[in-house]
């Protein structure tokens, strides 16, 4: 397996690195990477030392430095996981998300079919994209696979193009695509702009932490490495031409997410000050801010046998103390920001 994962310098794409490189079907493993300010090599400590590894600075919107990536390393197999990601940066600038979501996938779509020539034994385009394509859920019901699709911000919809694309070149082309979509995910190496990691980094010093609206939004939140597994798990077995929901079977309200935080670190870090909770502050909600997601994990499960195994007060927990411990990083990819 020449496996390809692009956006391997992010928060998932790291971790999914560390999970799978030491697998023995691996033979060679390329990072893809342009290295915005969300990527981050400090994400890979001691990972460039393996010999199996090799890191490519290349930008998917570039065609022809996406092919050659491809075919100089002769790539069997794709994880496509580098895409722009956050909701509030698409919001106030969506230029970038539309030409990185849609057109650079449809650029690695493009070099895989050329390059593979109608030899697709053996290979697989695993594409990576999120439970946001969904659009909003009310207080009750569940995503699944046959959700129609109801993007809501310049995010979603970029994401919700770029799943389409993935589609039709299996139907099209015969391409042997999969598809994952994904609930919130947290855990280390998150970049500090996302909800779980912004609030740990507020109560750190003493900021005001901001809460959108009510603060009743809710979210299904997926631990990083169970989500790692999930993936390496549907690259192996998934069907082709399939869509895979995977689900933490976590469902938080942000405030509840803010308070526990608060509280873990008056706990584990009681010289911060204590009494965080004081320290919460609502704001004005952000505009088309969808109410609730929830995954319908079901079909990972009964076909491919995956399940979390992280409940979120573990996750959360595991999280907080990641951080607490990792202040140099986090200075560091603030730094560079």
């Amino acid at each position: 397996m020449n496996l390809l994962i692009t956006g391997g310098a992010g928060f998932i794409g790291s971790n999914l690195i560390h999970h799978v490189l030491g697998d023995p079907q691996v033979d060679k493993l390329v990072n893809l990477d342009c290295l915005t300010y969300a990527g981050r090599l400090e994400n890979l400590p001691a990972v460039e030392r393996n010999p199996k590894y090799t890191f490519e600075r290349v930008d998917l919107r570039d065609k022809a430095a996406t092919r050659r990536v491809v075919e100089q390393h002769a790539i069997s197999h794709v994880m496509h996981l580098a895409a722009e990601s956050h909701v509030d940066r698409s919001i106030s600038g969506p230029g970038d998300f539309i030409t990185t979501n849609i057109l650079g996938t449809f650029n690695l779509l493009e070099a895989c079919r050329d390059f593979w020539n109608g030899n697709l034994v053996g290979k697989r385009f695993h594409h990576v994209s999120t439970d946001e394509v969904y659009g909003s859920l009310g207080a009750t019901g569940l995503f699944t696979e046959a959700t129609s699709y109801a993007p809501n911000s310049p995010y979603s919809a970029s994401k919700a193009s770029s799943d389409f694309l993935v589609r039709a070149y299996h139907h099209t082309y015969g391409l042997p695509t999969v598809i994952t979509n994904c609930s919130n995910n947290y855990g280390p190496f998150q970049f500090p702009e996302k909800l779980i990691p912004v609030v740990i980094q507020s109560v750190l010093a003493r900021r005001p932490v901001p809460v959108y609206g009510d603060g009743m939004n809710v979210r299904d939140w997926l631990y990083v490495q169970d989500h790692a597994e999930a993936l390496w798990t549907v690259l192996q077995r998934g069907r082709e031409g399939e869509t895979y929901n995977i689900g933490g079977h976590n469902e938080w309200a942000n405030l509840r997410i803010v308070e526990l935080i608060c509280d873990l670190i008056d706990e584990l870090s009681p010289q911060s000050g204590g009494d965080s909770r004081k320290l919460i502050n609502f704001v004005k909600d952000r505009p088309g801010h969808d109410r609730r997601y929830a995954i319908d994990a079901s079909k990972i499960q009964r076909e491919l046998g995956w399940m979390p195994a992280h409940r979120f007060e573990q996750g959360i927990r595991e999280t907080v103390c990641w951080y607490l411990e990792n202040q140099g990083w986090v200075g560091a990819v603030l730094a560079k920001r």
